[in-house]
């Protein structure tokens, strides 16, 4: 059968990341043809003979055709985008976030074995832990998203198999010392899962320790808020066997038709990302200065309790931050605010070219950790203009103090 695959493009130097993600998955510059990768929808794949079908088979585990929901060219490509984006070597694209967390945790986990998750996670992956992989017979430990080497070494079990872990932390943004963590894991053979969203370019899991990383595609990637993609990335041959093989068995797959419009997102990444990494700083600076505001939650501040974590092991941010106002303001004044805003919605999700705000204290679930005072908002600056958010946001930050 043809080789649908794209042959590797010869770099003379170490190319930019604009560079990479203008030339990653595509047929190469010396071609006959369309600029972008054609959409491959199909549930069939023919052979020319039955030996070719067995042998293809055998090797599944490879980027090569055997039946649609073990993807096909389109997909392919967009695993060699994010794999070029993650550090890593391969990658498999699944229908969303949550399913790109639960992939590994199922993956590397069963019955009596343990696994370590930070207090400050996903909403999603709590309710993951707590619910089906407890009925499935394993145990999950919350643990303080800032311990460090030693104390992660305290919590790891006889059966601890895998410590998820995920920097900075939802609505919270609680830094994790990802080298140290990963260190402790290792020396007592388990795995290190990391949820990479808010790191996506800006940091580089697998020089730190992270054995799988998982990015929510339905954020950054597609940029336009209108896909759902997850992805799970990893960097050796016996982990992507793990890892894909579990996503096969469970009959993952995502549509191409949205991997198409990811591959699209992706060539506008890094100017996206440049943008809103200063346009998100610029906007937390000034809530910084406000005096409705009792604290920011921005790991690219000074002010962050663990900016130096960032610092060192982070060469940038994303555009998600939390505030946190002062405690006199009650829930339902800061909500009144949020939805008078004109150029913020309400919403969930996050790295779309619009501005968000969240208020997000009720989402906020602690076991092991005590969650922040005061209401909270989680924000979300897109591609506006700066001074056109901030004058909104002003506006909205007066009437609050003057109770309206």
């Amino acid at each position: 059968m043809p080789d649908d695959s794209i042959p590797p493009r010869p770099r003379h130097h170490e190319e930019g990341f604009a560079t990479r993600m203008s030339h990653a998955g595509r047929a190469g510059t010396r071609v006959h043809g369309f600029v972008n990768p054609a959409v491959h929808r199909g549930s069939t794949v023919l052979y020319p003979d039955c030996a070719s079908r067995g042998g293809l088979w055998k090797d599944r585990f490879n980027q090569v055709l055997t039946y649609g929901i073990h993807g096909g060219p389109t997909h392919h490509a967009l695993e060699d985008v994010v794999a070029e984006i993650e550090g890593g070597t391969r990658c498999f694209i699944v229908g969303n976030g949550l399913a790109a967390c639960a992939v590994p945790l199922l993956a590397f986990l069963g019955a009596g074995d343990h696994c370590l998750v930070p207090d400050s996670v996903y909403g999603p992956v709590r309710t993951l832990c707590d619910g089906q992989l407890r009925r499935y017979g394993v145990e999950t430990t919350y643990y303080d998203p800032t311990v460090d080497e030693a104390g992660m070494r305290a919590l790891l079990r006889p059966n601890t198999k895998v410590v998820y872990t995920e920097s900075p932390g939802s609505h919270t943004f609680e830094m994790q010392d990802i080298p140290a963590i990963a260190r402790a894991a290792h020396a007592h053979g388990a795995k290190v899962l990391m949820d990479n969203t808010w790191g996506i370019h800006h940091f580089q899991p697998f020089r730190h320790g992270v054995d799988v990383s998982m990015q929510a595609l339905t954020k950054y990637v597609g940029g336009h808020s209108d896909i759902l993609l997850g992805s799970v990335t990893v960097a050796n041959d016996a982990d992507w066997a793990v890892v894909r093989g579990a996503g096969a068995e469970m009959g993952h797959y995502a549509s191409p038709d949205d991997c198409w419009l990811a591959l699209r997102g992706a060539r506008t990444l890094p100017v996206r990302l440049r943008h809103q990494e200063q346009a998100g700083i610029a906007v937390a600076r000034w809530f910084e200065a406000r005096p409705e505001v009792q604290q920011v939650l921005h790991p690219a501040l000074p002010s962050h309790p663990q900016h130096e974590l960032w610092k060192r092991d982070f060469t940038g941010a994303c555009s998600l931050f939390g505030v946190i106002f002062r405690p006199e303001f009650t829930m339902a004044r800061v909500s009144a605010m949020v939805e008078g805003l004109a150029l913020f919605g309400i919403g969930a999700s996050w790295g779309g070219y619009e501005s968000l705000a969240l208020p997000t204290t009720g989402f906020v679930t602690r076991t092991a950790t005590s969650a922040h005072p005061g209401p909270m908002v989680r924000f979300h600056i897109g591609l506006e203009e700066v001074p056109d958010l901030i004058a909104d946001l002003a506006r909205g930050l007066d009437g609050l103090s003057a109770g309206g």
